[in-house]
């Protein structure tokens, strides 16, 4: 099953012609999960290999404008790439409390009607996540002045135990969110693929007489067969050592995780994506504002034993290095530098617009 993450968006604060805002695609199997949704996703989505219309989760991060003002005008282009006959499944948008009331009245004042379904599920955060002063309190939309296509949301409180969010349990996947400290409520997002059934041993199916045919099918789902001499082969006879799943780590912007959820969530993640707003020499000012730097993001990822770091949402001063004027590419070259100091020299990447890295099925 192929599995890759598109970056659509890697700046911070505000789309410039170098870097999009914040905006990520994880793609398996050709449906798409959409992480973060700043503004002008929409039209990096069209020059990707992506398609809109095969997204079927949203995931916001937190509610700074960077993150998910493009979201109204992504959802109103699937609308209308949609066509007026549209039996498709809710798309499934999962965020902080106050989103479903964001989207609500945006579709409201612009007399907006999707022709496709859609649910959103608010998070409810904790009192921890960010400045006092910053958590407001959350604003409840009436639910008879609810569009006609809206689906009734969950709010989802936090597992204390877990110290995590469960959003999403199917026969794929587990998404849990955990908290991040920002200057308003952040959250991270762990995708973990379940374990598959291991592949089956030809040699010990022809050694037991296994027929081909049904009984294949049957056994590598994990059904026992009764073969017509009376013998029971169960699945674990026949079957080779079961595939496990990978995992995917998203982090909104912070200045740390709270508490221990985010680091049990992201323990030996295949690929963990992290903030580095500003390079080291200003860690203070991220501190301040709510943001990360190189070494910080490496750190975290080491205390996870994470396999590969990728590091995202850049001042828009850290251009590509490929797309820097003479004497700016030193700038964006020394946050790498940064970052592996920290995992010994561990390759770091630096995400740039449209980049894809593939996540390979784990032997």
């Amino acid at each position: 099953m192929s599995m890759d993450v598109t970056f659509l968006g890697t700046g911070a604060a505000y789309p410039s012609p170098t870097r999009g805002a914040s905006a990520l695609v994880l793609r398996c199997e050709g449906e798409c999960w959409l992480f973060d949704c700043g503004e002008g996703t929409q039209t990096q989505l069209m020059k990707s290999q992506l398609k809109a219309g095969r997204i079927t989760k949203i995931f916001i991060t937190h509610l700074h404008g960077d993150h998910f003002f493009g979201l109204p005008g992504l959802l109103c282009t699937i609308s209308l790439q949609s066509g007026s006959t549209v039996t498709k499944q809710p798309i499934e948008i999962y965020g902080p409390v106050g989103l479903r009331d964001f989207i609500w009245r945006t579709m409201e004042l612009s007399h907006t009607e999707l022709v496709f379904p859609y649910v959103v599920h608010e998070l409810v955060p904790t009192v921890d996540q960010c400045p006092t002063e910053e958590l407001k309190e959350s604003v409840q939309v009436n639910e008879t002045d609810s569009p006609p296509k809206e689906g009734q949301g969950r709010t989802i409180l936090l597992d204390s135990e877990e110290n995590s969010y469960l959003l999403v349990d199917d026969e794929q996947f587990v998404v849990k969110a955990f908290r991040l400290f920002h200057r308003i409520p952040s959250f991270g997002f762990s995708v973990l693929e379940k374990k598959r059934p291991g592949k089956l041993n030809a040699q010990k199916l022809k050694d037991l007489g296994v027929p081909p045919g049904p009984a294949y099918g049957k056994l590598k789902n994990g059904i026992s067969v009764v073969l017509e001499n009376g013998v029971t082969i169960s699945p674990q006879d026949v079957l080779k050592k079961p595939i496990v799943g990978r995992k995917i780590c998203i982090l909104g912007d912070c200045s740390g995780v709270v508490d221990d959820g985010g680091v049990k969530l992201c323990f030996e993640a295949d690929l963990l994506v992290h903030e580095a707003t500003l390079d080291d020499t200003q860690m203070d000012k991220a501190k301040e504002h709510g943001h990360s730097t190189p070494q910080m993001a490496a750190a975290f990822a080491k205390l996870c034993q994470a396999k590969r770091l990728v590091l995202t949402h850049f001042s828009q001063r850290y251009k590509p290095a490929a797309l820097a004027r003479e004497g700016e590419a030193d700038a964006i070259v020394e946050l790498k530098k940064q970052a592996e100091s920290v995992l010994d020299l561990q390759e770091v990447t630096l995400a740039e617009d449209f980049m894809v890295i593939s996540i390979p099925i784990k032997k």
